[in-house]
């Protein structure tokens, strides 16, 4: 990560060799030390004479997994938390900051972890949420202007809490939540007409091993639940890799056409494909240009900030900069510009993101339809959607769904003349 690489991906490599259990500790420390980094160094900044920028980035990386262990994990007596990570601190190559390690851990330790050693949220509710909540503080202020301190505190915690298993299975649901069932797992609806399961006892391996369908949250389930492609429609996913929502409208349309960039993770729609057997054809593409034209629907679902998805991506909350969702807004505007070259008049157009921010939704969709007055906002009629409004946008809130975050507008452009 430090490399600018993903959590996910960089996770993947490190963690290939390791064995089922050591696998699931390993996730647990490493992405709970991520999503908690703010209030972990919040802490250690109070033991650590002359401050945190003075440690060396593996020390101050030993002390995270030290203090997580302390804040988070139940599990891990306390004496046994903070003797491995002073034997961390060795084996990393810092063992001379071995003496500091137990100290600032001991401190930790006897000063107490709890809410009496943050802002209050009431006196300093940007400090207490930028600190206890573990959040950047630019994007704690944005998410307090947009949508009040309430639910800006509910949608902290949410992306504070480890994500559920979310399934799309390709058969009736209840027949699936028995297969679940069969196999030691625990199936329920997640509702709202994303036709999605929450699952838990089963890895998603496993869970695949049993059940026809592929891993989604419900949140990304109900963008293609939406888009709601005719009967018998030709459809056309643009910005498609990893591909969830490609399966997920290939589960009604007669085929989909599924193009992105970038070939590695083409590989992965391409495995999804062969496994589900859905009718989906990967072409390596880029949506400014695209490879197609005619066709029923086209989705957009463009490059974003994904502050929709935090809690399932939790490094990117500290990747992200202020200037990230004006940034992003300027390249959806240029690829909404070439993706609309493809839609016939008559046809229709889903543009979705996964971010929470207005500049990437509904200002984005607003600007093209000035620049476009040949479209305009259809939503779906005859499906049972909660989460669409009265404007017809798509809006899933992590706080007010438990699903992770996504926006999404149904455009249907005119007929010629």
């Amino acid at each position: 990560m430090a490399r600018g690489r993903r959590l996910d991906r960089s996770f993947d490599v490190r963690a290939a060799g390791l064995e089922p259990r050591g696998r699931r500790f390993a996730q647990e420390l490493t992405y709970g030390v991520v999503r908690m980094r703010g209030r972990l160094d919040h802490l250690l900044a109070q033991e650590v004479k002359g401050g945190l920028g003075r440690l060396d980035a593996k020390v101050l990386d030993v002390l995270r997994l030290g203090a997580f262990q302390l804040v988070r994990l139940d599990g891990v007596p306390d004496y046994a938390a903070v003797s491995a990570t002073v034997d961390l601190a060795r084996t990393a190559g810092v063992g001379r900051a071995s003496g500091l390690v137990n100290a600032v851990l001991r401190a930790l330790l006897r000063n107490g972890t709890g809410l009496e050693r943050f802002p209050s949220r009431d006196a300093e509710p940007v400090a207490h949420l930028s600190t206890w909540g573990s959040h950047p503080r630019w994007l704690v202020s944005r998410w307090i202007d947009a949508v009040g301190l309430e639910a800006a505190g509910d949608r902290i915690a949410m992306d504070n809490r480890v994500p559920p298993l979310g399934f799309v299975p390709l058969g009736p649901l209840d027949r699936a939540v028995a297969d679940i069932a069969a196999a030691g797992g625990v199936a329920r609806s997640a509702g709202r007409g994303s036709g999605a399961l929450w699952v838990a006892g089963l890895d998603p391996r496993t869970l695949l091993a049993h059940v026809d369908g592929f891993v989604q949250d419900p949140g990304a389930a109900l963008v293609g639940r939406y888009a709601a492609p005719p009967e018998g429609a030709i459809v056309a996913d643009l910005c498609a890799a990893p591909g969830g929502k490609a399966l997920y409208l290939a589960r009604t349309a007669t085929y989909v056409l599924a193009a992105d960039p970038s070939a590695p993770r083409l590989a992965l729609l391409r495995r999804n494909v062969d496994r589900t057997g859905l009718p989906v054809g990967v072409v390596r593409a880029r949506a400014e240009a695209p490879p197609v034209a005619g066709v029923d629907l086209v989705l957009a679902d463009v490059p974003c900030t994904g502050t929709g998805t935090l809690r399932r991506h939790p490094d990117a909350r500290w990747r992200l900069s202020p200037e990230e969702p004006a940034r992003l807004a300027q390249v959806q505007a240029r690829l909404l510009h070439g993706i609309a070259r493809a839609v016939p008049h008559g046809g229709l157009l889903v543009y979705s993101t996964c971010s929470l921010e207005t500049e990437e939704n509904e200002d984005r969709v607003g600007a093209f339809l000035d620049d476009h007055p040949d479209f305009r906002v259809e939503p779906p009629t005859g499906r049972e959607l909660p989460d669409v409004g009265d404007d017809g946008y798509l809006r899933v809130l992590p706080e007010r769904t438990g699903f992770d975050g996504a926006f999404a507008a149904r455009l249907r452009r005119g007929h010629r003349g």
